[in-house]
């Protein structure tokens, strides 16, 4: 029997109410700055003599989206990234090309540049060289503290169970070989090993028994963050709950306060985002996995990896709607704590961000991981919202206000969005026709990146669908994701 005693968490710690005094103008925001500077940015004139001059570090298509939202707010932004030509560079004023991670490159493009708002959108960066910019006034998107906090498990684990009592898996730490094997004990099989520090999903496997532990290690260490620097990473082993569906809760931090977005649910495959669709069917327990299959079924998809299929799920007393509750209450008390953090160092914390949960079996929520920005499967809010994501993320981090209005669904009763990536396989230039043909139907979209090579395979472009259900506009994205032609030479 899978168990969380140890990790179960009072309601009562995750309903504190946010305090709109926190966001007062006379808080600190940096060394020396108040709030005052950041509430009251000049916008409109980019090329003029005193832009508000902003800084991405990643220029991938989500950095491409905000880019644009800024552009149209008015300030002038900059996109650096590893490679030339990446989608935010080509809408970008100018852009860089860099190691992001090396600290003498990343602390000459900030004397060049000189921004007053950076924005990382990876995280192969040179932290301390980020902390550093911070303190001597740049405001770093949400904050350099979070930003570190977020790469590293260990730390957010800690804070958000052990600091903010967040229901969590159990878990536990190790920095050995032998540790990994008490942990795992611990924990009991099957369970979960993750490199502290790694993303999407590299390095992490599923153990279910102890004869596989040594290779689980293995694999941590060779799929982490600076696998080829020598040192050694250390893990997080988890129980492997028993899951029936996952939700991404956008959580904006903004001069207004917190506000948290409709729940997102998606599908992955090999932990990245290939489908995602909002409002997410939030029910509880028992009537989950038969409303997610029959989702399924129509969609021609699975939402679930096959380890995580629930077995022997029976009926509980949570409601859908405690559920849904659950899931906004967590994700504003993760982020609220974040911001904390943010606070304490003096910055503003500012920013979308977005808050992974579990939903279990049994109805029960956890908290699982937070990305402290714009999330992968928040593109499908460019159909679903008043405002996307991408737009959310450039008021919030300008000192402009975001409240319930913002975020609210502009979808008819019964209506979903659907989103559906677009994975590209082969070596070359991808090009894509048979657009006007995949886009025939009404209520569908479609966004390019533009990458300009594709090597192996790569993500290269998103289809969107509003239907009258799930199942109608996830089947409608698909459709115009197969329907286009793609052509790698």
């Amino acid at each position: 029997m899978w168990d969380m005693t140890e990790h179960a968490v009072n309601d009562s710690v995750i309903s504190r109410p946010h305090s709109p005094e926190s966001d007062s103008p006379a808080a600190t925001t940096a060394v020396g700055h108040t709030t005052a500077a950041v509430y009251d940015r000049p916008l409109g004139t980019p090329l003029g003599k005193h832009p508000t001059r902003v800084l991405f570090l990643g220029a991938g298509e989500l950095g491409k989206e905000v880019t644009i939202e800024l552009m149209r707010l008015g300030a002038w932004v900059c996109a650096a990234d590893s490679y030339a030509g990446a989608p935010a560079q080509q809408v970008a004023h100018e852009h860089r090309v860099l190691d992001m991670a090396n600290a003498e490159s990343l602390q000459a493009l900030f004397d060049e540049v000189k921004p007053d708002i950076i924005v990382p959108e990876v995280e192969a960066i040179a932290t301390d060289v980020l902390a550093g910019a911070a303190k001597t006034g740049a405001q770093v998107v949400p904050s350099a503290e979070i930003a570190a906090i977020c790469m590293d498990r260990e730390r957010l684990r800690v804070l958000a169970h052990e600091e903010l009592g967040l229901p969590t898996t159990p878990y536990r730490f190790a920095g050995s070989l032998e540790e990994l094997r008490a942990g795992a004990s611990a924990v009991g099989y099957p369970c979960v090993v993750k490199p502290v520090m790694s993303s999407s999903g590299h390095g992490q496997s599923v153990v279910r028994s102890a004869d596989a532990i040594e290779a689980a290690w293995i694999e941590a260490q060779e799929g982490r963050r600076a696998a080829g620097e020598g040192d050694v990473s250390r893990v997080i082993v988890e129980a492997l709950a028993p899951l029936d569906y996952e939700l991404t809760v956008l959580t904006v931090s903004s001069s207004a306060g917190i506000v948290t977005c409709a729940p997102i649910g998606q599908r992955q495959e090999s932990g990245d985002y290939r489908e995602s669709w909002q409002p997410a069917a939030v029910v509880g327990s028992a009537s989950a996995a038969n409303a997610a299959a029959t989702a399924d079924a129509a969609a021609g998809t699975s939402t679930r990896a096959a380890h995580l299929t629930p077995t022997g799920a029976t009926a509980d007393s949570t409601t859908g709607d405690g559920v849904l509750r659950r899931a906004h209450d967590i994700a504003r008390a993760a982020v609220e704590g974040l911001v904390a953090k943010a606070k304490a160092s003096g910055e503003t914390g500012w920013g979308v961000f977005g808050v992974e949960l579990f939903v279990l079996t049994d109805g029960r929520v956890l908290f699982n991981e937070v990305s402290p920005r714009p999330h992968d499967t928040g593109m499908v809010t460019m159909a679903s919202q008043r405002l996307s994501e991408f737009a959310l993320h450039a008021r919030a981090i300008l000192g402009l206000p975001v409240t319930s209005e913002h975020v609210a669904l502009t979808l008819r009763d019964g209506q979903v969005a659907a989103s559906h990536a677009i994975v590209v396989e082969g070596d070359g230039e991808a090009t894509f026709t048979n657009v006007a043909e995949a886009l025939a139907e009404p209520g569908t979209d479609l966004r390019i990146f533009a990458k300009p090579e594709v090597h192996g395979h790569r993500r290269m472009a998103v289809a969107l669908a509003i239907g009258d259900s799930e199942a109608d506009a996830r089947a409608k994205a698909a459709h115009v994701a197969d329907a286009l032609t793609v052509t790698v030479e």
